[in-house]
């Protein structure tokens, strides 16, 4: 979605502020075709109708913020798990003879940096890069040449091989998410939702057209930030609100004050 990659304040602009606006011209433009008193004979039953689609639109939109969320923290939670796997590997690899031990350390640092360096800026598009699954391959082909001579380094070998697992499925975890949680079909269900629970509003007669149209305003404010709220964190490695690689680059720098490097 366009407002995605956009400054939060610009989004917040667009959506927020000129919907608003927008919202509270309705009751007024509406009050210029119709009269109060034809309005008013819409109060009671459209009052019953306007409180059952405003508490349905109310769990459907708190119900995708509260999936965003979680998704959004799930991919702050895959990153540092991660980086976690990429410094074990880093650490058992002190645990093999010294040329592939070295070979390991020195992929694992490779990788590393290239995810930082092509992986994330990739994903603000919602996509990976050819260039880290190639350092993750060499990585993998690394490994599967180390033959282990004894218990113990049969061990160490399986362990690394492990995290190296753990690796791959956290970074096809946030290639996923990269592209966007919430599917086309729940954005237009909210934001037509959004429309007829606000356009309702419209069709309401008060005496006091001021405080109507401010009604309407609040209701639009609250809806739209909402929206808002989803529509920052959809993208959990794009936009203003994201999901950074500072868990990778302070395991880079880990790496870097080590004596293996």
């Amino acid at each position: 979605m366009f407002l995605t990659t956009q400054p939060l304040w610009l989004s917040g602009v667009l959506l927020v502020g000129l919907t608003t606006s927008i919202a509270m011209l309705g009751p007024i433009i509406v009050r210029r075709r119709v009269s109060l008193q034809k309005l008013s004979t819409n109060n009671e039953v459209a009052g019953f109708k306007f409180a059952t689609v405003g508490v349905l639109y109310a769990v459907l939109l708190a119900f995708v913020v509260i999936v965003v969320w979680e998704k959004f923290s799930d991919a702050e939670t895959g990153v540092a798990r991660e980086a976690g796997a990429a410094t074990t590997i880093y650490r058992l690899a002190n645990g093999i003879a010294a040329e592939p031990g070295d070979a390991l350390r020195t992929g694992v640092t490779r990788y590393l940096e290239a995810a930082i360096a092509k992986d994330w800026p990739a994903m603000e598009q919602g996509k990976g890069s050819l260039v880290v699954t190639q350092a993750l391959n060499d990585l993998y082909s690394e490994l599967l040449s180390y033959n282990p001579s004894d218990r113990r380094g049969a061990a160490i070998f399986t362990e690394i091989l492990h995290q190296l697992d753990l690796v791959t499925e956290a970074r096809r975890a946030r290639l996923v998410m990269a592209a966007g949680i919430v599917p086309g079909i729940v954005w237009m269900v909210l934001f037509g939702g959004a429309f007829v629970t606000i356009g309702f509003t419209f069709f309401f007669g008060t005496v006091n057209l001021r405080a109507q149209s401010m009604m309407t305003g609040a209701l639009s404010l609250l809806i739209f930030s909402g929206l808002l709220i989803i529509i920052a964190i959809d993208h959990p490695f794009a936009g203003s609100v994201k999901v950074g690689s500072e868990a990778l680059s302070a395991v880079v720098e880990d790496f870097d004050q080590g004596p293996h490097h």
